[in-house]
């Protein structure tokens, strides 16, 4: 009697939870988590239960996003406060 194989977890949904993790120290690396992860999510659902990790992809876009958006409010916070007095061509403060 031949054994089935065991589902195989999705090296594109570790990608993405890696990618993500990494987006904390390299901006880019949070948005390749995101796209790793959505492709990720479609191919282990196109897969039909040969491949497991949706968890990770849904981990890798969850995070992905949440390093994004503190990105974009770091980014917001030193155009309003990161204002420098004094320097070449401007008055001082």
């Amino acid at each position: 009697m031949p054994y089935a194989n065991a589902p195989t977890t999705s090296g594109m949904a570790v990608a993405s939870l890696v990618c993500s993790i990494a987006g904390v120290l390299c901006g880019i690396g949070a948005i390749l988590g995101i796209i790793f992860g959505f492709i990720a999510r479609s191919q282990i659902r196109a897969a039909g239960g040969v491949q497991k990790g949706e968890g990770l992809a849904l981990a890798g876009i969850i995070i992905g996003f949440v390093v994004v958006g503190l990105g974009v409010v770091v980014v917001i916070l030193i155009v309003a406060f990161g204002h420098s007095c004094g320097g070449l061509n401007q008055p001082a403060c």
